[in-house]
Order: structure tokens, then sequence, then C-alpha cells
């Protein structure tokens, strides 16, 4: 392991994901990560999904440096530049044009959680009401606005005071199969005496990540969305990390054939890991004066044209997306298999390339199967309540050998860790 102890004197307590891969990384290409002592990882975390296309894609590099070298404006504000007009331009042809999508594009800071920001403060304003519906287990930052739709205990801990106007409903499966969330979701919302006031909006993630991998069902999506639409209430969807091809289609709820009333991008939007965040509003929730939510980084044009080159470079057709769900077969159906030789201790569940492994009556599993895969040449985060799931984020750009590769360390991880069951499958 490299030498950590710099980080460990001056760095604050805060930092988290050094500890669970303790190393000093020195370089980075495609879907390997390389440490400065010269060991070599392969990466299934993707900077927590931001690195769908890879490490310094050379696809995307060119024209960046090119930028650079032109003296290209790099800090814009909202002022109009080039590389801003070319990614607006790009978007609007490539994604939303084609899905016959109408929004209104809002720049904010760089973070999603700024953005998350920005699309519950338009909500409200719209609707000139207060209270958001968000759901059990999901996640949507960390600054207060963001946090206080964010359901984890952990996380809401260190808010330093009240997080309020925020009701959480139970997502998808919450209570088991059986049991219908929307109509429960329905019934507060028609009783005037449930005591959640007529909310502003409703946001949710149609793949719960930080909550677990937790995947809504597109019966279950139209069904909150019509009943956002019954009530005159507007639908966000947080596609932060779901979204930018993750899923197999752009946005993560196509596949469902609904459309929000705001949609919420970054992580991988700007396509070179270079921070990025927008807004999709609906013409009519496009309510902002000018200068009614800023940020001193909202014109990072270097991200604007690594965004442009991801856009014109990957969503010209569907080859990408067909790719990806292709390889998300292969990531769902080698889970499986891993979870059929350990029965009750092992489920898998997700969508595109995004999974998850869960620990279904050992909490701690899944920490000590990331510990076990990094030790084995593997970089592979854990969410979920109790972080009891093992999270697969792996870029949809990864050679089908590497994902396969990848695999492979899990299941040896998994063996280090589990006897395998008697009479399990095989």
């Amino acid at each position: 392991m490299s030498d950590l102890s710099v980080f460990e004197q001056h760095e604050s307590e805060v930092r988290g994901y050094i500890r669970a891969f303790p190393t000093v990384f020195a370089r980075a290409v495609g879907s390997r990560l390389t440490a400065e002592d010269g060991t070599e990882y392969l990466d299934f975390f993707a900077g927590a999904g931001t690195l769908n296309y890879g490490h310094n894609n050379p696809a995307f590099k060119p024209a960046i440096l090119r930028h650079l070298e032109a003296d290209g404006v790099v800090h814009g504000l909202d002022m109009a530049t080039s590389a801003k007009r070319d990614f607006i331009e790009a978007f609007q042809g490539r994604i939303l044009g084609p899905r016959g999508l109408e929004y209104r594009m809002q720049f904010t800071g760089p973070t999603g959680a700024n953005a998350v920001e920005a699309a519950i403060k338009a909500a409200r304003i719209a609707t000139g009401r207060h209270t958001v519906i968000a759901f059990t287990h999901g996640y949507h930052g960390l600054s207060l606005g963001a946090l206080a739709a964010t359901a984890n205990r952990d996380y809401r801990r260190w808010a330093g005071g009240p997080l309020d106007g925020v009701v959480f409903a139970p997502f998808e499966g919450y209570h088991g199969a059986d049991v219908d969330t929307v109509a429960m979701l329905t019934r507060m919302l028609d009783d005037p005496s449930s005591g959640v006031d007529e909310p502003a909006a409703i946001i949710v993630e149609t793949i719960q990540g930080e909550g677990g991998v937790n995947v809504a069902s597109a019966d279950w999506l139209r069904s909150v969305r019509a009943l956002a639409s019954q009530h005159g209430i507007p639908f966000i969807v947080d596609d932060i990390q779901a979204g930018c091809g993750r899923t197999g289609e752009f946005f993560s709820f196509e596949f469902a054939g609904i459309t929000p009333d705001i949609v919420v991008l970054s992580k991988s939007l700007s396509g070179y890991g270079l921070p990025m965040s927008l807004v999709l509003l609906a013409p009519e929730l496009d309510v902002w004066e000018p200068g009614g939510h800023t940020g001193t980084f909202r014109g990072n044009n270097l991200a604007f044209v690594g965004a442009t080159a991801a856009i014109e470079t990957y969503w010209a057709d569907d080859a990408f997306g067909a790719e990806t769900r292709r390889k998300g077969e292969i990531l769902g159906e080698g889970l499986h298999a891993i979870a059929a030789e350990h029965p009750g201790q092992l489920a898998a569940r997700g969508r595109g390339m995004f999974w998850g492994l869960a620990g279904l009556s050992d909490a701690g599993l899944a920490k000590r199967l990331s510990r076990e895969a990094f030790s084995r040449g593997l970089v592979i985060e854990t969410a979920g309540a109790r972080d009891e799931v093992l999270k697969f984020l792996p870029a949809p750009t990864m050679p089908e050998a590497e994902l396969r590769a990848g695999l492979e360390i899990v299941k040896a991880a998994v063996a280090a860790q589990l006897a395998p069951a008697v009479g399990a499958a095989r």
C-alpha cells in the first residue's frame, strides 16, 4: 500500500472513500486504476457513477485539450460562450428533441445536490406550496434542502439543525411485494386529515443507489406519475446516478414511458468526470427571475466541452444503449449465479449497468466483500441503510472481458467470505 500518512495527518476526518480504498491512486485509463506502487485495479465504482464513459476517455480528451490550447473560456458564470452553445445544441438535438421532450435547461452549481436544491426551489416557487414528498431509502444530497429529502439517519444527523418541509412515503416494495405503496400515498393525499399538506413536489429516484439499489418498476413509476398529475404536483426525477446512459437509455425513466416535470442530472453528464449539473424544467415551471439561483461555477466550460463530446460520440444512435443493455444482462446473470450458490444469504437486483448484491442475513457482509475484492484488485463500494449491499457501477464502456474478470473477483471474494450452502444450485 502507498503511504497515506499525509492524508491522515492533515485531511479532515470527514474523508470516506480513502478508508474503503486505502491506497494512493496515480493513474486511470478506461476502467483501470493504477496506484503509486504500481498495483492495478479494475474499477466497478466509476466515481460513484460519475464515469459512465470510463477514465480519461480518448474520445473526449482531444476536444478538452484543444479548448485549453486555444485559450477557450474555462470559467464563464452564466455568460454566453461557444462551448455552452455547442452543448445546448447537442443536448437539444441528440437527447431532448428525438425523445419529444420540451424542457428549459438550468445550469446550476457543479454538484448534484445543488441541482436538487434548485429543482425543489423551482417547484415551491411555481406552486406556492412548501411540502415535498420523498421516499424511504432515498438519497438526494447533503446540503440542507437536499438532505431534508434524504432518508438515511446517518446522513441526517450531521445537519446541525432541523430538517423540515419533507414527508417520506414508502418506496416500492418497502412494506413487501404485496403492498401497493402508491395506493398508500394516494390515500394520504386524498385525506384532508392525513397530516400531509398539499405538496409542492414529489421527488424520486428510479433506482435508489445509496439506498441499496432498490429498483422501481415501470408500473410503479407510471402510477406515481399519474398521481402527481392528478393532484397537480410537479414530479421530479433525480437522475443524477441512474441517468446519462447507465440503464441503457439516456434517461433512466424512459423505459416506463413517463415524462417528469423536472429532471435533475449531474455526475456523468460532463463525460470526463468534470463538475457539471443541469436541471431540466417544463417551460411552465421555469419561474425564475434573473439571478434567482446562482453559483460561481455554474459555467464550467471544460465540462461543456466534455459533455458535448460524450453526446456526439455515444448518442447519435442506440448502439451504445444497446451495448449497455447487453452488458447489463451479463452483469445481472453473473450476480444471480453468485447469489444462487448462497441461497438465503445473497440476493441480486438491478437494471442496466446498475446492480446490487445484498447480504440478506448479515449486514456486515457487503463491507467485508468490498475489502476482500479490493485486496484482489477490484474497487467496489457498498450502499444501503446499513451498508448491506455491494453496489456495482462499472462503466458501460468497460470491455466485456474486464467485466467478466471483475465478476470472477467478486465470486472469489464471496467464496472467501461465505462457505457454499449445502445443496446450493450449481
